[in-house]
Order: structure tokens, then sequence, then C-alpha cells
């Protein structure tokens, strides 16, 4: 198995080494564990109510056994530990057990079938791989041909596959001898895979120590005493890596066995949670929920979102039910370990220029360009950045790094708009921007307008193969509930706000759009199935 590359490091590496002066995450686990040994870290809460509590003393503990445990089976330093499972406490001590033997975490989608798992776990080669009940037939599938050790999370057993507990009987608690320093691995986080196979992200442990928690306390406004509705799941940046931020901050993660709505408010309620950060999916299934109110959502002080726009409605619902919550807007990409901008607001008022596309400012370690087709700076453009945070560059592919870090900055394919105080306004990924009929059109745009639209309650735009316009702007919307509209209805309503050429040439109504694990719209599904219409 190739091991994991390395950077250029300091000639007195070794002094960086010894716990005296070195700067890693699983060291800030172990000082948590010290310092306050009682305080939780997690409480897992399932479906029916149930929940289990770990205080940062046992998971530190329980991280301590599972690096033992991995050393037991061969891993060394260099290696990937792969997880497949939902959220659950169990991954967070597998994580943090990589990390203290200088190991790097990859995450596997649990929503993957053979194949895609397949592709991840022959492109980072883990040494084993973790997998739940439902996640082990999968990897038994994917994984067939490939050397690793299985290893089983909670009540699986079959041929092959051992249990965590038992690698080997009676693991110490200690912490492992190893020497690791901020230079190695913490992670490879793979990316969704939206334009081509997706590319393992590879983020030290200096990321995070140097530059992106100081970013979340001074930007996202972090206190060890926020609790968390943690619904991300740790097979992304977002999911792993918040994780990684709050437990490295002392704050307590809630992880609910399901994102369900109902189940979450109950959540949210009976554990006083505080803070929030979910897609606008999530934030608008909770508020058409029966039970939303004060009472469920009352205590929440941050709602933080990302991939997306809340519509309004959903914004004015929250902001009934819980008085003085305070909304963030975030922008962020695995390739800078996460978080890039944030923005925060209590009305839409507060929303710069009104424009819902907002997504805030660069955070206190971010530098940032706007740069035109030309290469010369610009008032609308492609979003370059550099930052501490910035990734070790793409695993096993020099070629695509070159690409997105040419000229010392990442190139984040996103397309944005600054103002003159220096806002950054989203205006597309630059593969969902519309060419059609000779101009451009931001999907994002579009997508706006037709959320102004009472009977619509989510939306998503997409640019459609066509002969005559080269792409169609095409719009699939779902209808709020009871709500009765059709097509033409919101090609006229959409011709009343948006020049001629932007508004959609064809408007499909479906009950729901299709969406990754976050929540994020599947565009590239939506292509697919527009393509499919105009043919048929």
């Amino acid at each position: 198995m190739g091991a994991a590359e390395h950077t250029p490091v300091p000639a007195d590496r070794d002094r960086y080494e010894l716990p005296l002066l070195r700067a890693t995450i699983g060291d800030q686990l172990r000082r948590h564990g010290l310092s306050q040994p009682h305080k939780p870290a997690l409480i897992s809460v399932t479906a029916d109510g149930r929940r289990t509590v770990v205080t940062y003393r046992q998971l530190d503990a329980m991280a301590n056994r599972c690096a033992h445990a991995f050393a037991h089976l061969g891993v060394i330093r260099g290696d990937r530990v792969a997880v497949m499972a939902r959220n659950r406490i169990e991954t967070v001590a597998a994580y943090y057990g990589a990390l203290k033997l200088g190991a790097a975490y990859t995450g596997v989608n649990s929503w993957y079938r053979p194949e895609e798992a397949a592709y991840q776990l022959g492109h980072a080669e883990p040494r084993v791989v973790l997998a739940d009940q439902a996640a082990a037939p999968v990897i038994d599938a994917a994984g067939s041909s490939q050397p690793f050790t299985r290893i089983a999370l909670g009540d699986v057993t079959a041929a092959g596959r051992v249990a965590l507990d038992d690698v080997p009987a009676g693991q110490p608690a200690e912490e492992p001898d190893v020497p690791v320093d901020e230079h190695d691995l913490a992670m490879v986080s793979y990316t969704s895979g939206t334009e081509a196979k997706p590319k393992g992200v590879m983020i030290s442990h200096r990321n995070y120590l140097i530059s992106t928690a100081p970013a979340w306390s001074w930007g996202l406004r972090t206190k060890p005493d926020d609790r968390w509705l943690f619904v991300m799941p740790f097979h992304t940046i977002a999911g792993i890596g918040s994780m990684t931020t709050l437990t490295m901050m002392g704050a307590t993660l809630v992880l609910p066995e399901t994102a369900e709505a109902g189940v979450a408010l109950r959540t949210i309620e009976r554990e006083g949670i505080t803070v929030i950060a979910q897609t606008p999916t999530f934030y608008h299934a909770v508020s058409a929920h029966d039970r939303f109110g004060p009472s469920a959502v009352g205590a929440v002080e941050r709602c933080m979102t990302y991939g997306g726009q809340v519509p309004a409605a959903v914004v004015e619902a929250w902001n009934r039910a819980a008085p003085g919550v305070l909304w963030g807007t975030y922008w962020g990409q695995s390739e800078l370990a996460q978080l890039g901008t944030v923005g925060w607001f209590q009305t839409l008022a507060d929303i710069p220029g009104g424009d819902p596309s907002w997504i805030g400012r660069p955070v206190s370690h971010l530098e940032t360009r706007v740069v035109g087709p030309d290469g010369v700076d610009a008032e609308i453009g492609e979003l370059w950045c550099r930052s501490p945070s910035v990734m070790r560059g793409y695993y096993k592919d020099p070629e695509r790094t070159a690409a997105v870090l040419a000229g010392g900055w990442v190139h984040t394919g996103d397309i944005v708009r600054v103002d003159a105080n220096g806002n950054l306004f989203f205006q597309d990924r630059r593969t969902d921007m519309i060419k059609t009929g000779g101009m451009n059109v931001s999907s994002q745009e579009v997508e706006r307008a037709l959320h102004q639209h009472p009977a619509v309650a989510r939306s998503a735009v997409v640019g459609v193969h066509d002969e005559r316009w080269s792409e169609a702007v095409t719009a699939f919307v779902v209808p709020q509930p009871g709500a009765e509209i059709g097509p033409d209805d919101l090609v006229a309503h959409c011709a009343e706000r948006l020049a001629r050429y932007k508004v959609p040439k064809a408007v499909h109504i479906v009950s729901e759009l299709p969406v990754d694990g976050q929540g994020k719209v599947l565009k590239r599904e939506l292509r697919r199935l527009g393509s499919k219409a105009a043919v048929t």
C-alpha cells in the first residue's frame, strides 16, 4: 500500500514529534480529557429517544483503545483507516484513534453502492475498513479483491469480519507512543464527484490547528458551551471537519440517529440544542412539521446554512419560533479544509443589498481574489483563495492538484460577485452556469426568482442540451403542500422578473428533488432527467 504523500517539513522535525512541542488533533482530545473530563463530548440519540452520553475523558480513552487495536492489525503512520457507517460515537473514536497513530481517516458515503465504494477503497488503499450493519454487505461486495481488514461496528457478525472490541482483548486506554506531528495527514476527504470521479482531498493536522479552528472561533462564533445538533455525515468534509473543530474547541455534539424532521425536533427540544448547521432542505422540512414551534426550537441561538439558499418563508417561520435567532450563511470547500466565508443576519433586511446570494466575507485566515476570464481582478469572476487551511493536494493526482493550485491560489470553480465592502455573492458553480443562445445565465438567479412565488417550496435550475439554444434553461419545482401550480404559471412569473433569455424554456413539477447525503441537489441527475424529457 502506498504511504500518504508528505510535503517538506522542518529540519528539526524530531523536536515537533515530541508531546512537548507538537500540535496535533489527537493531542487536543487528550487535553480535553484531562481538563474537562466530565464534559459531554458526544450524545447519541436513537429514533425512539434512547441516549448514550460520552464525556471527553471517555472519548479519549475510546480513541486510545482504537489506536492500539489498529496498531495490532498493522496500521502504521502514513496508512489510511476507512469508515463506512451512519454517524455514530464509534466513528469519532475510530477517527481519533487513526490520527493518534499518524494514520489518516477517510469516510465512505453510507449511501454508496458497491461499485462506488470500490472506487474509493481502491484509490485510498486503507489498511482497515470499519462498517456498520447496513454498510457491511456493500464493503464485502466492494472489497472482495482488496487486502484490507474488515472491522465490524455494532452487531455485525459474519465471516471475514472482526469486532473492534475483540482486537485484541483488553486494549489499554493509555495514549499510544507514536511520533506524530502537524504535517501528517489527518484525513483524505473525497469530494462528491459532481464533475468527475471523486477526488481525495489531503488535509493535515496543521490545517485545523493553525487556521480552521481559529477561523471557526472568530468567524462562526463557536463556544465551548455550544450544543450542536449534528446531522452532517462524517464521510463529508462538512461532517468530519466540523466534528474535528467542535471537539477541538470542547463543544458538545448531539448525534440523532436520523435527520427526519420529527426526530430532529424532539432532539432539539430535549437536548437544549443551541446551534444547527444544515442545508436549506433540512430547515424547510423541519419548519413544515406539525411539532415545529417555540417549545421545540425556542432555545436555538444560531442557524447556519450552506449549499444553497434558505427560502424567505422558511427564515420567517424560524424567526417566529425562535425569536432572536441569528442566521449564518457560509461557504467553503474541501480544498480549504471546509470554511471560507461567513455572514450573519437576523432578518432578510440585514443582508447587504437585499441580495440572497450573499455568502458573507472571508474568514480571518483567508485571502481572496475575484478573477475574470482574462486573469484580471474583476467584480464578477472565479473566486481564488489562499490560506494556511489549503489542502496538501489531491491524493494520487498531481495533475489536478497543479491545475487547481496554479499560481499559488486555489481556483475554486465558483463564480462570485464582490462589492466595494468585500461582501461576496455566490453566482454559480462554473459548471452550473448555463450558456444559452450565447448568453450566460446563473441557475441560482433563476431559482431565486422561482422562490418568490408563494406556491413554490423548492426549485432547482439546470441547463439541458438543446439544438437551438446550446443549453435550454430548465427548472424543476416542488410545490408547497396543497398548492396547485402549473408550468405556464411559473414561466409567466419568471418573465415578470427576469430578462427574456433567463426565463425557463421548460418547467417540470416534481414531488421531490434528487439530493445527496447532505441534502445538496444533484444537478447532474436533473440534467439527465431534463435530457430524457426533451427527447421523449
